[in-house]
C-alpha cells in the first residue's frame, strides 16, 4: 500500500492528476466509481481538468460501486442523480458508458449480469473507494464475504443513521441496496482509497496495519498489489 497524507483539496489534486495520467496512458480506460461526500473534491477537480482540455472522457467506461434499492434515477438521493450531478452532467463522458446498479432490479441473474458486465468489458482498471468508520467499503459491512460478487445487502441500522443527513428522515432511507462485492473489488486492477476526517482514522490504521478478517472489510486491501490511499491529515493520524 502507498499512503498519501495531506490537506484535504491537496489529496483531492493529487487523485486527480492520477486520473489525469492514467487516462492519458489508457484513453478507454474502465473506472470504478464511488458516491458519498468524500469523493466530491476529486470530482471537481475532474470536471475543472476536462473543460480545461487536460484529460477527456470520451473513451472512458464506468461501473459505480452501489445503489440504493427502491430509489428511482432520478430520485435526488439516489446514486444514478449523485453520479450526473456531480460529475457525469459536466465531462464529455458517453452517457452509454457510465453504469450504476439499478435500485429496481434486485433478482440474482440482474446482480449476477452487473459483474459479467464489467467483465465484458475487459474489468476495471481503476476503482475509486471511500471508507465507513467500521471499516465497510462500498455497503459490504463488517462480516461480510471476501468471496461475496455484486449483492443486494440489508443496511446496518449505523449505515441508514449516518447517510440519513442526506433524507428529511431515517425513515426515508433505504433499507436496502445493491453492492460490489469484495471479490469485485478486489479483482480490479488499480484501487484508489480516499478518507476525510478524524471519525475515519481509526478505520484507515486499522486498514493499513490492521488483521485481515472481515470484521473490517477494508482490511482484505492489504492483499491487493497496487493500493494508493489519499487521506487528509485528521483520517491520517493514527497511522
Amino acid at each position: 500500500m502507498k499512503v498519501i497524507v495531506d490537506s484535504r483539496q491537496n489529496i483531492a489534486e493529487a487523485a486527480a492528476q492520477g486520473y489525469v495520467s492514467f487516462i492519458q496512458n489508457k484513453p478507454n480506460a474502465v473506472l470504478g466509481l464511488a458516491t458519498g461526500s468524500t469523493p466530491e473534491d476529486l470530482y471537481a477537480e475532474l470536471i475543472k481538468l476536462c473543460n480545461q482540455g487536460e484529460v477527456t472522457f470520451k473513451d472512458v467506461t464506468t461501473f459505480n460501486l452501489d445503489e440504493y434499492c427502491g430509489l428511482a434515477p432520478d430520485h435526488p438521493q439516489s446514486y444514478r442523480y449523485f453520479m450526473q450531478d456531480k460529475l457525469f452532467d459536466h465531462i464529455d463522458i458517453n452517457p452509454r458508458n457510465t453504469f450504476v446498479p439499478d435500485g429496481f432490479r434486485t433478482a440474482e441473474e440482474d446482480l449476477v449480469a452487473y459483474d459479467r458486465a464489467i467483465a465484458e468489458h475487459g474489468g476495471i482498471d481503476l476503482q475509486l473507494l471511500g471508507i465507513g468508520g467500521n471499516g465497510h467499503i462500498a455497503f459490504n459491512e463488517p462480516g461480510t464475504s471476501f468471496q461475496s460478487i455484486t449483492h443486494m445487502v440489508e443496511l446496518t441500522p449505523e449505515t441508514r443513521q449516518a447517510n440519513s443527513r442526506f433524507f428529511n428522515s431515517i425513515d426515508e432511507v433505504p433499507t436496502h441496496a445493491i453492492c460490489m462485492g469484495m471479490r469485485t473489488i478486489m479483482n480490479t486492477q488499480n484501487i484508489i482509497l480516499m478518507a476525510i476526517g478524524k471519525n475515519k482514522a481509526e478505520a484507515i490504521r486499522n486498514t493499513v496495519y490492521g488483521d485481515i478478517d472481515p470484521k473490517c472489510p477494508a482490511s482484505v486491501l492489504q492483499l491487493h498489489p497496487n493500493v494508493t490511499i489519499f487521506v487528509d491529515h485528521e483520517a491520517g493520524s493514527l497511522l
